[in-house]
């Protein structure tokens, strides 16, 4: 029954539209037995009568009347479902905005690069920046934000979680010694990041209990900067520890130029989203931006 009535919806809707079982064939590029034949099927299945025929006329019935609402919700809902499969396979075109903050440069900028070659009629307009976008204000496609989201209508995918690490270079603690606790980091120079407010961010550490409020510290060193890969780079030059979240000195730390210290004390970092209006997550412009991330991401802890 279900199959009768579902094939009889269209020739109904179209009988219904045209007032003619003529009129309604040539619409559907069926002939007008086969309209007849379907609307007579769907007549038997439901038990009533939809039309009021006449030798020059067809009119719907009270039943066809209630039933004809109903069924054009049904033919938007399939013509809906048919255009985003259809949307599903083309290939991404047109332009599409990605906001990042300047942290993930490095982490995610080779990801986006590749997608103009992979797709030629696409093309990619990266915004990086610190300040939270608002993605219909500023025409923004998928916006990267780090920390837990707030609720709101846009879609978020997860891409990863990362470490806050504390490393140093194999000279440098071959010189100064490798801290064994967090209160040995007294006797080191530690490196700073500065802050959009221009304060010294501190440095949390995991208690040696694994409870409580984390470990604070208070950076000292000598040198500060608002621009992690220059701290990076003066972690490899031995100038002091690094506190950073792990995916900022990933290449460094592959290559053996920086060591992890106080790995039982290191903590969970914010996690990474990508975020996109729920009606753009299913354009394949916005889909192959997602697709991209996620693959670039896949592995990392906390997927």
């Amino acid at each position: 029954m279900s199959s009768e009535l579902f094939a009889g919806i269209a020739p109904f809707v179209a009988v219904a539209e045209e007032r003619s079982f003529r009129r309604a064939a040539e619409s559907l590029g069926v002939s007008t037995a086969a309209v007849s034949k379907a609307i007579r099927r769907l007549e038997e299945s439901l038990g009533v009568r939809l039309f009021d025929r006449t030798s020059r006329s067809v009119a719907l019935s009270p039943e066809g009347q209630a039933l004809l609402g109903r069924a054009r919700e049904a033919l938007a809902l399939l013509r809906a479902g048919r255009e985003a499969a259809s949307d599903a396979a083309r290939e991404p075109r047109g332009s599409v905005r990605v906001s990042l903050p300047f942290v993930l440069v490095r982490a995610l900028t080779p990801a986006l690069a590749r997608l103009g070659p992979q797709h030629p009629e696409l093309a990619v307009h990266l915004h990086f920046s610190d300040q939270l976008t608002r993605l219909v204000d500023d025409q923004i496609d998928v916006a990267i934000r780090m920390g837990e989201l707030a609720d709101s209508s846009l879609v978020g995918r997860l891409l990863f979680r990362p470490r806050w690490v504390t490393l140093g270079a194999p000279a440098y603690l071959g010189r100064r010694g490798v801290p064994r606790r967090p209160d040995d980091l007294a006797h080191h120079e530690l490196l700073a990041f500065v802050m959009p407010n221009g304060q010294r961010r501190p440095w949390e550490l995991r208690r040696a209990s694994g409870r409580g409020e984390p470990r604070v510290i208070a950076p000292a060193g000598a040198i500060d900067s608002n621009f992690g890969d220059a701290l990076v780079e003066a972690a490899v030059a031995g100038v002091g520890l690094l506190h950073v979240l792990d995916f900022m000195a990933a290449d460094a730390i592959a290559r053996g130029d920086l060591l992890e210290v106080l790995g039982d004390h290191a903590l969970p970092g914010p996690p990474i989203h990508a975020l996109c209006l729920a009606e753009r997550q299913n354009t394949p412009r916005v889909r192959a931006v997602l697709d991209a991330l996620i693959a670039a991401t896949r592995g990392r802890p906390g997927k």
